[in-house]
C-alpha cells in the first residue's frame, strides 16, 4: 500500500540555514505584534510553570467578542492550530467517504485517510468550485471539505459555496476552512457562514489565529459550529491542548486588532505591486491575480522544483513548489505576499532567472 504524503511550506522543508526570506509560508507579513511579544516576555516565568486553562475561558470570550457575539461558548472549539481541529472534525464525523475539491490543502485528505475513508476527488473548473459535480460525488459521503480562500488558488465565490450548502443533504457535514479570510481585501471580504451555523447545522467554519496574527510557532486556531456539532468535536479534544503562552498570545492579539489591519493594508499594496511588476517586467514568469496574501506564479520556462532550488541556493529565497499539490503540475510556484523590501529581493531574484 502506497503511503499518502502531505507536503507543506516552511523553512524546515529545506535546510533552514539556507533561508534568507521565507515566501513559502502564508502568514502575516509583519509577524507577531510587539504587544503580544511584550506580554509573553512579562508572563513567561509564570505561564511556563503552571498548567494552562483547559477550557480556554478567556480566549473563548475574546473570540466571541471578535466575532461580534454571533456565536455561543458551546459553538466554539479551540485547537492547537487549525490542523488539530481538522483531525478532530474527521474523528467526529468521518467513517466511510469524503469529497475534496482539488487542488487544496492536503491535510483534509491525510486526516480522512487515517480514518480509513475513501476519498472522492473533484477537480476545480478554471480555479472555481464545480458545485454540480461535487453534489453528484457527495452521495453516501460523510463530509465535504471546502477551503476558502483556497490554498493555493485563492478566493472562491461565496454564492457558489452557498448554493452547495443549500443543496447538499443535511446529513453530510461541511468543513469550510477560512484560515486566510482575514487577509482578503475589506472591500472584497466575502460573507461567512459563521453567522448561519444555526440555520445550516451541518456546517463547521474553521479559522486560524496562527496565520492572521503571526503565531505560527505557538499554534492556535478555532472552529465555529452549531452547539450539537461543537460538542462532538470537543469530545475528541485532548486535555490541555492549548499551552498557556498560546492562550495569552491569542487573547492579546485579539485585543490589538490594529496589527491585522496594518497587515491587510500592506498585503493589498504589495500584492498589486508584485502582480504588476512580475507581469510587466518578466517574460518567464506570470503572476495569477489573487485576493488574498499569496498568489500563484506560472512558469513559462523551467520546472517548479528547479526554480525553487535555484532561488534558494542563489538568493536564500524559499518559495512553495506546487507540483505536489494534487491536480497541479510542475509549472507553478506559490508565493506569500511580504513587505516591500522582501518583495524587491524576490523580484530581483526572479529577474536573475528570467530568460
Amino acid at each position: 500500500m502506497i503511503q499518502y504524503s502531505c507536503s507543506h511550506g516552511g523553512v524546515y522543508t529545506v535546510s533552514p540555514r539556507l533561508v534568507r526570506v521565507d515566501f513559502s509560508s502564508n502568514i502575516n507579513p509583519i509577524g507577531i505584534s510587539s504587544n503580544v511579544l511584550n506580554v509573553l516576555r512579562k508572563n513567561l516565568p509564570k505561564l511556563s510553570s503552571i498548567y494552562p486553562d483547559d477550557e480556554n475561558t478567556i480566549l473563548k470570550k475574546k473570540i466571541i467578542d471578535y466575532l461580534d457575539g454571533v456565536v455561543s461558548y458551546e459553538s466554539l472549539n479551540i485547537g492547537n492550530g487549525a490542523t488539530e481541529l481538522i483531525y478532530n472534525f474527521v474523528r467526529s464525523f468521518v467513517r466511510n467517504q469524503v469529497v475534496i475539491p482539488y487542488p487544496t490543502f492536503c491535510e483534509y485528505e491525510l486526516a480522512s485517510r487515517k480514518m480509513g475513508a475513501k476519498i472522492k476527488h473533484v477537480p476545480l473548473k478554471e480555479w472555481k468550485l464545480d458545485v454540480d459535480r461535487i453534489l453528484v460525488k457527495s452521495k453516501n459521503s460523510d463530509a465535504i471539505f471546502l477551503c476558502n480562500p483556497n490554498n493555493p488558488t485563492g478566493l472562491f465565490s461565496y454564492d457558489l459555496i452557498e448554493k452547495l450548502v443549500k443543496k447538499i443533504d443535511r446529513s453530510i457535514k461541511i468543513l469550510i476552512d477560512e484560515s486566510f479570510i482575514e487577509f482578503v481585501d475589506e472591500r472584497k471580504h466575502p460573507s461567512t457562514f459563521i453567522d448561519k451555523i444555526n440555520e445550516f447545522q451541518n456546517v463547521v467554519v474553521l479559522r486560524s489565529l496562527t496565520k492572521s496574527f503571526g503565531l505560527a510557532g505557538l499554534r492556535l486556531g478555532y472552529c465555529v459550529s452549531h452547539p450539537s456539532i461543537g460538542k462532538k468535536i470537543s469530545d475528541n479534544k485532548i486535555t490541555w491542548n492549548i499551552n498557556g503562552l498560546a492562550q495569552m498570545a491569542g487573547v492579546t492579539a485579539l485585543e490589538n486588532l490594529s496589527h491585522i489591519r496594518r497587515a491587510r493594508k500592506i498585503i493589498k499594496t504589495e500584492r498589486e505591486f508584485m502582480y504588476a511588476s512580475i507581469n510587466d517586467k518578466l517574460s518567464s514568469f506570470s503572476a495569477i491575480e489573487s485576493d488574498v496574501n499569496f498568489y500563484l506564479i506560472r512558469l513559462r520556462n523551467g520546472r517548479s522544483k528547479q526554480i525553487r532550488d535555484l532561488l534558494l541556493e542563489k538568493n536564500g529565497i524559499l518559495v512553495r513548489d506546487c507540483s505536489d499539490f494534487r491536480g497541479m503540475n510542475d509549472k507553478y510556484i506559490r508565493v506569500a505576499v511580504r513587505t516591500r523590501s522582501e518583495n524587491l529581493v524576490l523580484l530581483d531574484s526572479l529577474e536573475s532567472l528570467d530568460k
